[in-house]
């Protein structure tokens, strides 16, 4: 963890996973049956989940490890189920508050430890995720827009290709957003074919900002990946990869 903030923020978050996985707070789990998972003692998760004890970094670093296996983002997500053009059927998912808060949480624990000093984020359906991340970092959310907005005279843009239409279409992003001492995460629902992604990249680098890395609950395939040019180091976290056949 970068600073004490953070560092806080990530072991209160793991308090309410613990929580969030017990029969108490409406999750599956006994006490001892975490107990045994985590291998720790039952009296002591109480206390964590309790809130009468916090958990050091150490062991809610343990703790978190287990619980992502157990009741993690990749469990809920999997029950997101695509049709036969790629598209996700369960729409409700975008703005369902619990999963949002959860992926946000995994956000923080993924790259808690990079600089992150700005969010960057484009399509839509992404911003409510991009939102609570970049809450939950204390930092300001970037949207790059399809269109310019009347008042700001300077912009910069990327185009890209629209889905397989081979439509060209722009990305716009005003001058100043996004500033040279910045360190960008980009955060999206859903990576398709990576064109946006590849568009949002480029503009940080116009801006001569650096990339922390990029953020995704979803990806279809990884033909996307072919497309984006990062830099060695940079880290891109999916957490659920479905393949098309």
């Amino acid at each position: 963890m970068s600073t004490h903030k953070e560092d806080l923020k990530f072991r209160l978050m793991t308090v309410e996973l613990l929580r969030s996985a017990t029969r108490v707070g409406g999750g599956r789990y006994t006490y001892q049956e975490l107990a045994t998972e985590i291998g720790l003692p039952v009296t002591m998760l109480s206390r964590y989940a309790k809130g009468h004890v916090l958990p050091n970094s150490e062991r809610s670093r343990e703790i978190w490890r287990v619980l992502n296996k157990l009741v993690g983002l990749r469990e809920e997500i999997q029950k997101i189920l695509l049709n036969e053009e790629g598209y996700f059927e369960d729409v409700k998912t975008i703005g369902n508050i619990n999963l949002l808060r959860q992926a946000a949480n995994h956000a923080l624990a993924r790259f808690a430890g990079k600089r992150v000093t700005k969010i960057l984020t484009a399509n839509l359906e992404s911003v409510p995720l991009a939102t609570m991340v970049a809450d939950l970092f204390g930092i300001n959310l970037i949207l790059a827009k399809e269109n310019r907005t009347v008042g700001i005279s300077e912009y910069i843009e990327e185009t890209h290709i629209l889905g397989n239409t081979g439509i060209l279409s722009a990305l716009y992003l005003p001058r100043n957003a996004i500033e040279r001492r910045d360190s960008v995460l980009i955060v999206d629902f859903s990576i398709r074919n990576g064109e946006i992604q590849k568009a949002l990249i480029n503009l940080v680098r116009k801006a001569r900002a650096e990339i922390s890395g990029i953020y995704s609950l979803l990806a279809i395939g990884n033909e996307w990946r072919k497309k984006i040019d990062l830099r060695i180091g940079t880290e891109v976290e999916i957490i659920q990869n479905f393949e098309i056949k």
